[in-house]
């Protein structure tokens, strides 16, 4: 077993090759990447970027340095999503914790803990003993942070780290107690339509009786606000835009030059989705050993597609907890029905 230096050196935020559980105290940390395999992630990082329509999965974003600038993306002015979500959960923390003293909390794309703990606030303290809180992510910096912050924060709660791919390993997440999901951030929203209303199918599938779900939804609205948001005038997102291809170098072991790409986002209209692309500003040859051949071109103008971010009206969400069989409890939102938090759970 390879240790995790927990607050020392820093380790491989997306480590595929070595399975690691490793347990200090109330903290659990187990990295289910491996079940994936480094094979399988080149296979599908070399798919996207030989194919006509090139894209690298938003996915590959949150390494070290991505997860650190998406954390900056949250705090800017122009980038609403973050704060208005945090709005709601204040308003709703107090009614949702009332009765979760003896659940375990699965946050999925935890990321930091700043939502969370929005949660954990509302709790007693004398109750903190029985919660249980397993976060998801891919990114093991970013768990690790975030749990030695909660664990310092809130004694006596239980940490159980999953270092996964939600949308193939949630059946990995421990099962110990009835669960309440937090899917926040409208990640589902990275999701093609598809993909979206298949994840949630087996999120379903997944969850007993009881289960709930808390999954959060940015809603449609004025474009320039949407533009705004992914274009944002301290060039924040074109870094981490552009910082995705540092991961797949170390991935793939490519050498893709970063000035040779700039950040292009913009809203499309009749997919009601920002869609998030690195464009070539000059004729791009991309080497790597994984490469049929060794190397790719990428042609001045041509675009890598990166991320799309959907956006969702009342009606969506409706129809992806009927497709689900999900029951809805209740949708929250806020005063400018901007982004909304949909309440479901699993009937019995």
């Amino acid at each position: 077993m390879n240790a995790i230096v927990i607050g020392g050196n820093k380790t491989c935020c997306m480590d595929y090759t070595n399975k690691e559980v490793l347990q200090i105290d109330q903290l659990t940390i187990t990295n289910h990447l491996p079940d994936i395999g480094i094979g399988k992630i080149r296979e599908e990082i070399i798919t996207g970027l030989t194919s006509g329509n090139k894209y690298i999965s938003s996915k590959f974003f949150y390494d070290e340095v991505g997860s650190g600038l998406f954390e900056e993306i949250t705090k800017l002015g122009e980038y609403y999503p973050t704060r208005t979500e945090k709005s709601i959960l204040r308003s709703i923390a107090s009614r949702v914790m009332v009765n979760t003293q003896y659940v375990d909390i699965v946050e999925l794309g935890s990321g930091d803990c700043s939502k969370i703990s929005i949660f954990f606030d509302a709790v007693n303290p004398h109750n903190m003993e029985g919660l249980h809180y397993l976060p998801v992510d891919v990114s093991q910096s970013a768990l690790q942070h975030s749990a030695n912050s909660l664990i310092e924060r809130f004694p006596g709660l239980q940490v159980s780290c999953q270092v996964a791919d939600f949308m193939c390993q949630v059946g990995k997440i421990p099962y110990n107690a009835q669960r309440l999901f937090c899917f926040f951030g409208s990640t589902i929203g990275n999701f093609e339509i598809d993909e979206a209303k298949q994840f949630l199918i087996g999120l379903s599938q997944s969850m007993q009786p009881g289960d709930q779900l808390l999954i959060g939804f940015d809603m449609v609205k004025d474009e320039k606000v949407l533009h705004a948001a992914y274009n944002d005038a301290e060039g924040v997102t074109a870094k981490f835009n552009k910082n995705i291809l540092n991961v797949v170098n170390k991935l793939i072991g490519s050498d893709f030059n970063l000035d040779s790409f700039y950040h292009l986002a913009f809203y499309s209209k009749k997919k009601a989705r920002i869609e998030m692309h690195l464009v070539a500003n000059e004729e791009v040859k991309v080497n790597s050993p994984h490469f049929q051949g060794g190397s790719i071109t990428i042609k001045k103008g041509e675009g890598i597609h990166t991320e799309n971010s959907h956006k969702y009206t009342l009606f969506d969400i409706h129809h992806f907890a009927q497709l689900s069989g999900l029951e809805l409890k209740e949708i929250y939102t806020d005063a400018n029905g901007w982004f909304s938090l949909a309440h479901m759970v699993k009937p019995a």
